[in-house]
Parts: C-alpha cells; sequence; structure tokens
C-alpha cells in the first residue's frame, strides 16, 4: 500500500514549469528527429505506433473486434479488426491514424502546461503497455518494448529537470511527427502508392474526395501544431525553473 502511494502521489505532483531552453531545446531536438531524413527512419517507427494504435484505440471504441496491430522495419504498420464493412465505426476506425500523433501531441502539451509531467509520462507508458497487448508480429513488440522501456526508465530513474525535457521533446515530436507523414501523403500518390493510404480507404467508404481527406488531415495536424506550441512555449511573463532538490 505504500509503494503504491508513493507512486500515487508522484503522478499527481506537479514540478514547475521548466527553464525555457529546456522547452526550446526540447523542440529543436524533436525537430531534428523529425525531418532529418536518416534519423526520420527511426524515430518514425514512434510514430507509427502512435498511428496504429489510434486505429486499434477507435475500432474497440466503435464496437469491432481488434484482432491486432502489426508494426513493419520500413515504418508501416497495419491493423486489423473485424465487423461491418460499411458504418462510422469503420470510417472512425480509417480516420483515426493519421490524426492519432497530432492528438496525442496536443494532449501531452495540455498535460505539460498543467504542469503534470509526471501523469503525462505515465499514461504514455500505460498507452504503450496496451499497444504491446495486442501488437501481433516480432519487430513490432520489439519496437514497443523499446520505446516504453526508454520513457518507464525515465519515469523511475530521471531527475525532474531530465524528466521535464524528455517529457517536451516527446509532445514536440508528436506534433512534428503527426504533421511529417500528412505532408508525404500527396507525394506517395505521385510515387505510386495511389490507392493505398487510409484516405484512399475512406473514398472507398464514403465516395467522398481522397483529397479533401488528406486536407482534413493536414488541418487538423496543423492546428494540433499551433495549438500544442501555444501550450509549449512559454508567452506569458516570467518563466519559473525547476526546484531540484539534492
Amino acid at each position: 500500500m505504500t509503494a503504491m502511494s508513493t507512486l500515487a502521489g508522484q503522478v499527481s505532483a506537479s514540478p514547475s514549469v521548466p527553464p525555457g531552453w529546456v522547452v526550446g531545446a526540447g523542440g529543436l531536438a524533436a525537430a531534428v528527429l523529425v525531418f532529418h531524413s536518416g534519423l526520420w527512419r527511426l524515430a518514425g517507427k514512434v510514430i507509427t505506433i502512435a498511428h496504429e494504435g489510434g486505429h486499434a484505440l477507435i475500432s474497440l471504441m466503435s464496437g469491432r473486434r481488434l484482432e491486432g496491430i502489426r508494426l513493419h522495419a520500413d515504418s508501416s504498420g497495419v491493423t486489423r479488426s473485424r465487423g461491418k464493412r460499411t458504418g462510422p465505426g469503420l470510417v472512425a476506425t480509417a480516420a483515426a491514424g493519421y490524426i492519432s500523433p497530432s492528438a496525442l501531441g496536443a494532449g501531452a502539451a495540455w498535460l505539460l502546461d498543467t504542469q503534470h509531467v509526471t501523469a503525462m509520462l505515465w499514461l504514455t507508458f500505460v498507452l504503450l503497455a496496451a499497444t504491446l497487448l495486442v501488437t501481433r508480429n516480432a519487430f513490432g513488440v520489439l519496437a514497443v518494448v523499446a520505446t516504453g522501456g526508454g520513457v518507464l526508465a525515465v519515469a523511475l530513474f530521471a531527475s525532474v529537470l531530465v524528466q521535464a525535457g524528455f517529457a517536451y521533446a516527446s509532445a514536440w515530436f508528436l506534433l512534428f511527427g503527426g504533421l511529417r507523414p500528412v505532408l508525404e501523403l500527396p507525394r506517395r500518390q505521385l510515387k505510386g502508392h495511389h490507392g493505398l493510404s487510409d484516405a484512399d480507404h475512406l473514398f472507398r467508404l464514403t465516395r467522398i474526395p481522397t483529397g479533401l481527406w488528406v486536407a482534413l488531415f493536414h488541418l487538423v495536424s496543423l492546428a494540433a501544431v499551433v495549438g500544442g506550441s501555444l501550450l509549449l512555449i512559454p508567452l506569458h511573463g516570467h518563466l519559473p525553473h525547476v526546484s531540484v532538490h539534492p
């Protein structure tokens, strides 16, 4: 009981806002990971986890039977579920993928703005643990375990300042990382991948043109970047420092 009480206290604790340089450095590191092609080949797999996890979550929420997630080394993935071949549940499931990383980034930014760094880290770990339970291939398990292990290590062993820096960098990464795949959608179609994206699937389900779905994904991801940035960047007067106790 004591251990559980201690953990609950840690999660509900609200450390002070970190120094401005920590917020800025986290944003810069995230931007490099997302927009550097070489680094993105590895870092992009985290966004794929969020993408496929979004499909999985909405499929369960809409009453579909989730079969599982498969993640691949080329940063692609697939989520399979059973249920009606048409209807709002399937449409919501198909639409959730490209929206999920940006939505998670905005949610993380909100938690950090309300000074719940520890809660943000533990919630991230819980979501990754849930994703692991429905992952059905070896590479996917490796990717989720590696990501979750990194988050868990920071949550358990890192100092308050390191936790804050990691949390802010993670929020920026989800915001920027949610935008990059959406920006690449038109280019993928020009390269011969037409008909294979979530937007194409949504067109077949709804007859709403693929371009409008792509535009919606752009709108959501850009709105998340703007809204998340306003929450993450200190715009109001003096910024207090994290108090670190020896």
